[in-house]
């Protein structure tokens, strides 16, 4: 990349790389209407885990193993794919799908025994990493303890048992192993709240990542919040994008589904950088002020069902890593991409990661790194406001600047499959000395930019590393 109206020196003395001052343990809502958040989220970097897949015994004492190397590369926050035992009845695979939930208390024999559970939660808190269930509300399976035990706590179509209803009120054929939950009846949120309070109250998990969050009525999100909050206020995260109203009753973040969808567009030259203008002005728009979106370029969805991250982004992989650690949301890593596996982990059987070199770990601790240390790119309003930059091809090269406090950085990426050279033009604000993150040089920018930039090539400045 060649650099014109920039001074470098080499090798510069690098800032303190100590966390920021110490944070309470809970921050107060942005405002009266939206729920408590804890601390930690600000600047918080999720880790899924799908645990069957994680390690060859696939279980709970595999994950704990892996501790100290998620904590050295820089992960706050363990999320667990569900736990719970899966059903028999109408089963997927030899194994079942993780979301066909049998007993919403108790916990997958193939993972191990409650106490290895709470084993591995005390040694992550241990190593300050919090750890979040996914949680499934909207169904369970077919032979689940509550449909033997409690039939009405169930949806009827038709005069009978159903598949999920989705939102169109129609039946999800394709979910033909589970079924379907009736939040209509007070009973039944009754059960759900109670079985969500326990594994805070006797697990002490920090929170949940709620599965198909928009299929439960937003009323009962209203209603559990303040129930799950008298023993202990969670990290609460939406998979759903579609319902604003969920920033109110319950959740702290959603589903960055339509980041994910643009992202893509752009690396399969289906839509260009101009693209992510577009979305930004949209969130804007839906969500109230300072809402939190989870990025992710991988999952287990993505995963399994529509490809890896070299299917999906190609050469693009890295840069659009580098904009889900910096343009807002808060970012998430899929058990594997340290590995740069190039591998479809198997639903609904064992199909484990194949660990050899973890040859990516260095560039996402560069980045989680930068997450935890620069306020700038902390989330919500704990961080700095995205200000685009201009330049004059906007169609491949997307810029902006982010500062909060005394933290600042700037981001330019190709998002093109083509070398282009581009001019760009901070404002005076965003001006001055800059530590290049994947560089060895101390960077100087200046009113004026004009860059030389490879195919899907980034450009991250830090005030701070």
């Amino acid at each position: 990349m060649v650099l014109a109206l920039f001074s470098a020196c080499q090798n510069p003395s690098k800032p303190d790389m100590s966390v920021k001052d110490a944070i309470p343990d809970l921050l107060p809502a942005p405002n009266n209407q939206r729920p408590a958040e804890p601390a930690w989220v600000r600047n918080a970097v999720l880790y899924q885990c799908n645990i069957r897949q994680f390690s060859r015994d696939g279980n709970f004492k595999g994950v704990e193993k892996a501790l100290p190397r998620l904590k050295s590369m820089g992960i706050s926050v363990l999320w667990l794919m569900p736990i719970h035992p899966i059903g028999k009845e109408k089963r997927k695979g030899k194994l079942g799908s993780p979301y066909s939930v049998k007993d919403y208390y108790g916990i997958n024999p193939d993972y191990g025994k409650p106490d290895d559970f709470k084993n591995l939660v005390k040694a992550a808190h241990a190593l300050d990493i919090r750890v979040i269930l996914d949680w499934v509300p909207n169904h369970t399976s077919w032979d689940a303890v509550w449909k033997n035990e409690h039939p009405e706590y169930y949806a009827r179509y038709k005069g009978d048992f159903t598949v999920p209803i989705n939102e169109h009120g129609q039946p999800i054929d394709d979910w033909s192993d589970v079924c379907d939950l009736d939040y209509g009846n007070k009973a039944t949120r009754k059960a759900m709240t109670e079985a969500m309070q326990y594994w805070l109250r006797e697990f002490d998990v920090d929170g949940y990542r709620v599965d198909m969050a928009g299929l439960v009525p937003n009323d009962f999100w209203e209603e559990v919040r303040p129930a799950l909050d008298s023993v202990k206020v969670p990290f609460m995260l939406a998979e759903w994008q579609d319902e604003p109203r969920h920033f109110n009753s319950c959740f702290n973040a959603n589903y960055g589904w339509k980041w994910k969808d643009v992202t893509k567009d752009i690396a399969a030259g289906r839509q260009t950088a101009i693209a992510l203008d577009t979305l930004r002005e949209f969130l804007d728009d839906l969500y109230p002020e300072n809402y939190i979106q989870l990025y992710f370029t991988q999952n287990h969805d993505e995963n399994a069902h529509n490809g890896t991250e070299q299917e999906l982004y190609g050469a693009a992989s890295d840069a659009f890593n580098v904009l889900m650690f910096t343009w807002g949301g808060i970012p998430m890593l899929y058990n594997g991409q340290e590995e740069m596996q190039q591998k479809r982990l198997s639903f609904f059987d064992k199909s484990p990661i194949r660990w050899k070199k973890m040859g990516k770990t260095s560039f996402y601790q560069k980045l989680c790194t930068l997450r935890r240390e620069n306020q700038a790119i902390w989330s919500g309003e704990h961080g700095g406001a995205v200000e685009k930059i201009s330049g004059n091809v906007p169609e491949k090269v997307y810029a902006f600047y982010r500062k909060k406090g005394t933290d600042r950085v700037l981001v330019v990426i190709n998002m093109s499959k083509e070398s282009c050279n581009v001019t760009l033009n901070p404002s005076n604000e965003a001006t001055g000395a800059y530590a290049d993150l994947f560089g060895v040089s101390t960077v100087q920018v200046t009113s004026e930019m004009s860059l030389n930039l490879k195919p899907w090539e980034y450009l991250l400045l830090s005030s701070t590393f």
